[in-house]
């Protein structure tokens, strides 16, 4: 297993970790945080119906600039389409990734524009 390979299944281990612990239902439902190299995913899944309630992504931001400033508007995003569909408050999935960096702008941003968690 060559480093980058390595890296990957630490992650993949931890997440499975936190998700033997963590899910979401009706009331409360997952916010997934997925970072790849160039952009960040957030979505928002009830576990219970299996279904994912709404999606936000730096796919689909016009704004260019630092990749935690889109992690930001990314977290605004998907608050503001989840508030929408009253949904007021998430259980936090970190999916892996160190609560550090593009990971902690996102969750702030969310936790500003009001998701609670």
């Amino acid at each position: 297993m060559n480093r980058q390979e390595l890296k990957i299944a630490k992650r993949v281990r931890r997440h499975k970790r936190v998700r033997a612990r963590l899910s979401g239902d009706a009331k409360r439902p997952r916010l997934v945080v997925f970072r790849a190299n160039q952009h960040i995913y957030a979505q928002i899944i009830d576990d219970a119906s299996q279904k994912t309630l709404v999606a936000a992504s730096s796919l689909e931001l016009k704004t260019k600039g630092k990749k935690s400033d889109q992690s930001a508007e990314v977290g605004t995003a998907i608050a503001k389409k989840a508030l929408a569909k009253d949904i007021s408050e998430v259980v936090f999935d970190r999916g892996g990734f160190k609560y550090h960096g593009r990971v902690k702008a996102l969750a702030d941003a969310a936790r500003a524009a009001g998701l609670k968690f």
